[in-house]
């Protein structure tokens, strides 16, 4: 990529792409190019249509998604796969109408079936059934990577797909609704404190920052709007029996699962170093290899390592200095039980991850908290 080049970067604001916006900018790239979802929806066809004949960008990294933790993944079904191939459709096929010189798709490594052989290797893909629990998402993300592959076999495209592991870092969701099982346990354990604490103030101004359920909004206590449609104050009471839903109570705190699922995680500022790396290096004719048929061309991008959900809970249990205790409901689902990639491939390009996940939990921890 030339320094001056358009680069199109979907989804800038969001924790991947703010993280790849940044790298690059690091990285003396100054031709910089985001729009908001206000400026530019991604699911509108002739919108994007519209983008991409006036701006022309050379490069994009496609970095837009609608992503979620487990419990948003089975129960929005319908939108995380209907509305992930509409951004796809749009961003790819424009990009291929519009000439782009190279394309990065970000997936995810829920494209690999429940029971593959661990850790994961790209040839696992399609070799067996998916989690359940996410899979219109990740339907919707090996659509997206055959879309890539199938455009360079057909066109001579050079669209390239990544399948990062889970991702953690600065500017990430902590929805307790919809964020991922890091944010979440790291927002749950801060709010679980400062309720044991009595701490009412800290817990309306993290309901101020971030609502749950529209709790939270403007007001200085905190507000709800009421079936009149008027603002009414939320008192501790609601403020308490909301956390307990999350299984924030006085007693400590309550996660999904039996807390022994094994998940590798990766620094998302890493993350976006190794797709800056890929788009600067790595061309799909690097990828297809010379048989009759080009098949997992994709790259894992991850750490190789693992750690617990229990014992991920006890780092971060230990990062914000919380001395209450942690339990596991196990009716709940677990999600799959390992899930661990195979990075040889991302190595042998000469990439790999210098942030292990001690370093990482202490990161987000602070900046979470300020």
């Amino acid at each position: 990529m030339e320094k001056n080049a358009k680069i199109y970067v979907a989804g800038h604001r969001g924790l991947v792409g703010s993280a790849i916006w940044n790298n690059l900018k690091q990285k003396g790239y100054s031709n910089l190019i985001g729009r908001t979802h206000r400026e530019l929806d991604l699911m509108d066809s002739a919108a994007v249509a519209r983008f991409f004949e006036e701006v022309k960008p050379e490069y994009v990294f496609l970095a837009a998604a609608h992503v979620g933790g487990i419990v948003a993944n089975n129960t929005y079904r319908a939108d995380f796969i209907y509305r992930n191939l509409q951004i796809q459709n749009n961003v790819i096929g424009e990009s291929w109408r519009h000439g782009v010189k190279k394309l990065l798709f970000l997936g995810s490594t829920c494209i690999y079936p429940k029971e593959a052989p661990q850790p994961m290797r790209e040839d696992s893909l399609l070799t067996g059934p998916l989690e359940y629990t996410n899979e219109p998402y990740a339907i919707a993300k090996i659509a997206g990577l055959k879309m890539c592959e199938s455009f360079n076999l057909q066109y001579g495209t050079n669209f390239i797909a990544v399948m990062p592991t889970n991702l953690y870092g600065p500017n990430d969701n902590f929805d307790l609704e919809r964020s991922h099982v890091l944010p979440a346990m790291i927002r749950k354990i801060h709010l679980t404190k400062c309720l044991m604490e009595g701490d009412m103030e800290a817990i309306r101004e993290d309901l101020r920052r971030r609502p749950v359920e529209g709790v939270g909004g403007v007001a200085s206590v905190g507000d709800v709007t009421g079936a009149s449609g008027v603002k009414e104050a939320v008192t501790d009471e609601q403020i308490i029996t909301l956390l307990h839903k999350y299984g924030i109570t006085e007693e400590g705190l309550s996660l999904w699962g039996t807390g022994t699922p094994l998940r590798e995680f990766l620094w998302s500022e890493e993350m976006a170093d190794a797709c800056v790396f890929i788009m600067e290096r790595v061309d799909f004719a690097d990828l297809k290899g010379r048989g009759a048929e080009a098949r997992n061309c994709h790259i894992n991008i991850g750490t190789g390592r693992e750690i617990s959900i229990r014992d991920l809970a006890y780092l971060i249990k230990k990062s914000i200095g919380y001395e209450g205790d942690i339990s596991f409901d196990a009716s709940k689902p677990d999600g799959t039980m390992r899930k661990l990639t195979d990075v040889t491939k991302l190595n042998n390009l000469g990439w790999r991850h210098a942030i292990e996940i001690e370093e990482g939990v202490q990161r987000l921890v602070a900046w979470y908290l300020q």
